[in-house]
């Protein structure tokens, strides 16, 4: 078996006095596709938010590709990591945000080119050259010149994937990438989502309220409660034959919403 890409130990993340992840454990493999389901204030994006190193955590280690991400070691010992340390681990992950988070003054090219030129000193013509292969791969190849202002709500989260697979990271996480869109547009990005599902083998972690969309694209369902993982299973197990109490109500109230699971 191969060592997990990402191993998260006993952490715990505190704001104020909310207590949002409670001893969080859980381990993802290489290439593995994870749904983080579960009530608003849970954890879900928190957890996703300490792997892309934008929050700290309060105790606990966590390990990416196998490296400390929030410590390093030093003569035998752990130590907190630097900026140094914490830049370099950033580089293997990619994050796709709720609320798009494009350059608003850059072009769609720019905004595309703009990481992988500052972070890992590629040359225009070589960042450009990816950023078109990427683009076209969203579907938006004839987009590179428009600014944000001049895209839809969907094709700016297309954009904002290419973004983040431009810098080549060996996981993405996608934070509810489609809860700021109309419902015509929400397709046109889960779409682009499932290509990248099929067609590479990243390891993808997805925060998300489609819960049919997480059924199709999961290989696994993690359901959050409270700062903790209440039930882990496959799809079917999770969305078909629920064991716990907490999720079983959960979902009720998801299918009486309309949702499809």
């Amino acid at each position: 078996m191969p060592a997990p890409i990402i191993k998260v130990d006993a952490i715990s993340k505190s704001f104020g006095a909310f207590k949002v992840l409670d001893g969080l454990s859980m381990q993802v493999m290489p290439g593995e596709k994870l749904a983080l389901i579960g009530p608003s204030g849970s954890g879900k994006t928190t957890i996703l938010r300490i792997l892309m190193t934008l929050e700290k955590i309060d105790g606990g280690h966590i390990q990416v590709d196998g490296e400390q991400l929030y410590h390093m070691e030093r003569n035998g010992q752990l130590q907190p990591a630097d900026e140094r340390h914490l830049a370099k681990m950033r580089q293997k992950i990619g994050m796709v945000f709720q609320l798009f988070n494009l350059f608003p003054h850059k072009c769609v090219m720019d905004n595309v080119t703009l990481a992988p030129m500052l972070t890992k000193g590629l040359a225009r013509t070589a960042a450009e050259k990816r950023a078109m292969e990427l683009l076209d791969m969203v579907g938006l190849a004839d987009k590179a010149k428009a600014m944000p202002a001049q895209l839809s709500g969907g094709q700016k989260q297309r954009v904002a994937i290419a973004r983040a697979l431009a810098l080549s990271p060996k996981i993405m996480l996608f934070d509810e990438v489609t809860s700021a869109l109309d419902p015509e547009l929400v397709e046109e990005v889960l779409n682009v989502m499932r290509k990248l599902a099929a067609e590479t083998d990243m390891t993808m972690l997805l925060v998300t309220h489609e819960m049919g969309f997480a059924h199709d694209f999961a290989d696994r369902v993690l359901f959050f409660d409270r700062g903790r993982i209440v039930e882990e299973g496959k799809p079917d197990e999770i969305f078909r034959h629920p064991k716990q109490e907490r999720t079983q109500s959960f979902l009720k109230k998801i299918i009486a919403a309309g949702h499809r699971v």
